[in-house]
C-alpha cells in the first residue's frame, strides 16, 4: 500500500485532540490537544450571566480553535506531506446542540443573543430539560409511539428534542431565531465540507431517528407542544449520512486554513465514545466496549433486535455497519472520582501524596489496594450526576452506606470505584437477562490506562476477563479509521470498517482476570448493591428527588 494517512479529531468535554494515523498500520506519527479556552460553563457565562441548576454551556469557538491549531500542529511536527493525507474523521461527546442562524453560525456569535443562555452550546451534561424529557416519555407512551422502545421506554434530558422543547419553552423568541438546530460533530462537518448533512449516529442515538422511518410523524411533536409542529422541515433539515460515508470534501477555504488538499474526504460524524468499537477491534457479535472516563459508555454490537429497559439507544448500523448496536451509560465515573479528591479528600492526604510526589489519585488506589472486597464496610451508589442506564433518571443522587467515626478516606475511594463497577455489572446483567450475549469487554478512556485498581475491581465484580486499549487516543484513532473508510479503498483507504479494524486496531497484551475469592465476596456485595438501586431508584425515589429539589433552597420552603 501507498504510504498514506488519516486524521482523526476527538473533542472531550474539556479539550480536543487532532492524532494523525497511518492508515496501513495504525501507528500513531503525531497528536496534538488544544483546550477549550472557555471550558464548561455551569454557573455562569463569559459576560457574567448567571446560570440555573444543572446547566452545562461551552462556546462553539472552542471547537474551531481545535481544528485551527491543532491540525497545522500534527502535520508540521509530522513533516507528512498534505497529499499523502487522504481524509478527516469527528468525533464528539453527544448530545452537545447547537442552535445556528441562517448562515450555519451559532446564536451566540451573535451580539444580539450572546447574553440568552440558551443561544449556546448545550453539551451532554446539560441536564436542565429533565422536565421537557418527561413530557416526551409521555407523550410517547400515550401516544402509543414505537421509537420509544428503542431508549429502553424512557427519553433521557440530555438528548437533542428534550434540549431543544427546553429552550422553546424557556426562550421562545431564541427559538424563533434558530434556523437550525443540530449536533456538534454535525456542524464541524458542515464547516469543513460546506454541506449539510446529519450523521446516522448521533440521530438515531440522540434524536429518535430509525433507518426505516426516519423521525416520529409531526403528529407526535404536535401533541408534545403545537409550537413544534413543523420543526422536523424546518429547524431539523438535513440528510441522514450512515456512519463510514463522506460527508463530503475539504472546501478550499478550510483546507487552505488547516494546511490541507482541497478535496479532501471527511467523514460522517461520530459520538465520541463509539468511536473507540472499531479502534479495539470490537467489531463482532457479542463483543462490548466500555469507554471510562468522566462518564462511561457502554456499546455492545449483536445481530439481536430486542426490547431493553434502560437503554440510550437501539441502532442498526449504528456503530459497526451490518449490526446492531446498543449504547447504555452511567453519567459519573471518573467525575465521581475527581468530586472526592478535589472537594472531600481530608488535606493530611493531599500533603501526602504531593511528599511522594504522586497524585492524591495514586496515593488513595495505593491505600484502597490493600482492601479485601467488603472489608471496609461501605458501599456506594454511582448516581452522583444521575442514573443513565439502567433508571434512566437524572433526578438521583449519590449515596455511601455504612461510614463509621473509623472510615478512611481510601476506604471511601474503594467504594466509590466498587459502586461504578457494579452499574456496570447492573448494566450486562440487563442484556444477558434478556438473551443478549455478552461474550468479550474492552476497556478504553483515560481510566483504564491509569487506575489498575479500577480494572481489576471492574474484572472481579463482573467476573468476565477485561481487555484493554493500547491507544492512549484510542476515540480518535477511531475516528481516522471511519476516514479512511469515508475515502475509500480506490484513494488509498479501505472499503469498509472490519477490513480496516484488521489493520489498524490494537489491544495491550495484559489483561485483567478475575480472582475467583474476590468474585464470590463482590458476588455478595452487589447483591446489597441491587437491594439500594431498587429501593432508592425505583420504590422510594422520591426521597433523592426532594432532596436534590431541596439544595440550594431555604430550609423553610421545602416540599
Amino acid at each position: 500500500m501507498t504510504e498514506r494517512y488519516v486524521i482523526g479529531v476527538d473533542f472531550g468535554t474539556e479539550s480536543g485532540r487532532v492524532l494523525l494515523v497511518d492508515v496501513k498500520t495504525g501507528q500513531e506519527i503525531a497528536t496534538h490537544v488544544t483546550p477549550y479556552t472557555h471550558g464548561v460553563m455551569d454557573e455562569f457565562l463569559p459576560d457574567g450571566t448567571p446560570l440555573g441548576k444543572d446547566w452545562a454551556l461551552q462556546d462553539p469557538s472552542d471547537y474551531l480553535q481545535v481544528l485551527y491549531q491543532s491540525i497545522p500542529e500534527v502535520i508540521q511536527t509530522s513533516g507528512v506531506r498534505p497529499d499523502k493525507i487522504i481524509g478527516i474523521g469527528i468525533d464528539f461527546t453527544s448530545s452537545t446542540v447547537l442552535p445556528l442562524d441562517k448562515e450555519g453560525q451559532p446564536l451566540c456569535f451573535d451580539p444580539k443573543w450572546k447574553a440568552n443562555p440558551h443561544s449556546w452550546v448545550k453539551l451532554w451534561k446539560h441536564h436542565a430539560a429533565h422536565e421537557e424529557a418527561d413530557i416526551f416519555t409521555r407523550v410517547a407512551i400515550e401516544n402509543g409511539e414505537d421509537f420509544i422502545k428503542r431508549y429502553g421506554g424512557k427519553i433521557s434530558s440530555e438528548w437533542l428534542f428534550p434540549k431543544v422543547y427546553h429552550m422553546l419553552r424557556e426562550a421562545p423568541e431564541v427559538y424563533e431565531a434558530t434556523d437550525l438546530f443540530i449536533e456538534a460533530c454535525d456542524w464541524l462537518t458542515y464547516q469543513l465540507t460546506g454541506n449539510l448533512s446529519r450523521s446516522s449516529n448521533t440521530c438515531g442515538y440522540k434524536a429518535f431517528w430509525n433507518y426505516k422511518t426516519g423521525y416520529p410523524d409531526s403528529s407526535f411533536f404536535r401533541k408534545v407542544d403545537p409550537r413544534l409542529v413543523g420543526i422536523l422541515d424546518t429547524k431539523m433539515r438535513g440528510t441522514v449520512l450512515s456512519i463510514g460515508e463522506k460527508a463530503g470534501e475539504l472546501t478550499n477555504k478550510m483546507a487552505q486554513r488547516l494546511g490541507l488538499l482541497p478535496g479532501t474526504a471527511v467523514a460522517v460524524g461520530i459520538i465520541d465514545a463509539h468511536a473507540s468499537v472499531p479502534a479495539v477491534g470490537a467489531v463482532q457479535p457479542g463483543q462490548m466496549v466500555i469507554a471510562l472516563g468522566t462518564s462511561t459508555c457502554h456499546m455492545l454490537t449483536t445481530n439481536q433486535e430486542k426490547e431493553i429497559e434502560g437503554i440510550c439507544g437501539l441502532v442498526k448500523d449504528g456503530i459497526i455497519p451490518g449490526y446492531y448496536s446498543y449504547e447504555t451509560g452511567q453519567v459519573a465515573v471518573g467525575d465521581a472520582f475527581a468530586w472526592y479528591v478535589d472537594h472531600a479528600t481530608p488535606e493530611y492526604v493531599t500533603q501526602e501524596a504531593k511528599s511522594k510526589g504522586i497524585t492524591t489519585h495514586e496515593l488513595l488506589e495505593e491505600k484502597a489496594s490493600i482492601y479485601q472486597p467488603g472489608e471496609s464496610g461501605i458501599l456506594a451508589l454511582d448516581w452522583w450526576n444521575g442514573n443513565r442506564s439502567v433508571l434512566v433518571d437524572a433526578n438521583l443522587t449519590g449515596m455511601i452506606v455504612g461510614l463509621t467515626i473509623n472510615t478512611k478516606p481510601e476506604e471511601i475511594y474503594r467504594a466509590l470505584l466498587e459502586s461504578t463497577a457494579f452499574g456496570t455489572r447492573k448494566i450486562i446483567d440487563n442484556f444477558t437477562d434478556e438473551g443478549i450475549e455478552v461474550n468479550e469487554i474492552f476497556a478504553t478512556g483515560g481510566l483504564p490506562q491509569r487506575n489498575q485498581l479500577l480494572m481489576q475491581i471492574y474484572a472481579d465484580v463482573t467476573n468476565r476477563e477485561i481487555k484493554i486499549a493500547d491507544s492512549q487516543q484510542t476515540t480518535a484513532l477511531g475516528a481516522a479509521m471511519y476516514a479512511t473508510v469515508a475515502s475509500g479503498k480506490a484513494n488509498g483507504g479501505y472499503d469498509n470498517l472490519m477490513e480496516a479494524a484488521k489493520h489498524m486496531s490494537r489491544v495491550k497484551e495484559k489483561s485483567y482476570v478475575p480472582v475467583p475469592e474476590n468474585v464470590e465476596r463482590y458476588h455478595e456485595m452487589y447483591r446489597l448493591y441491587l437491594e439500594l438501586h431498587d429501593f432508592f431508584g425505583r420504590e422510594h425515589k422520591n426521597i433523592m428527588y426532594t432532596l436534590k429539589n431541596n439544595k440550594g433552597h431555604i430550609v423553610g420552603t421545602m416540599v
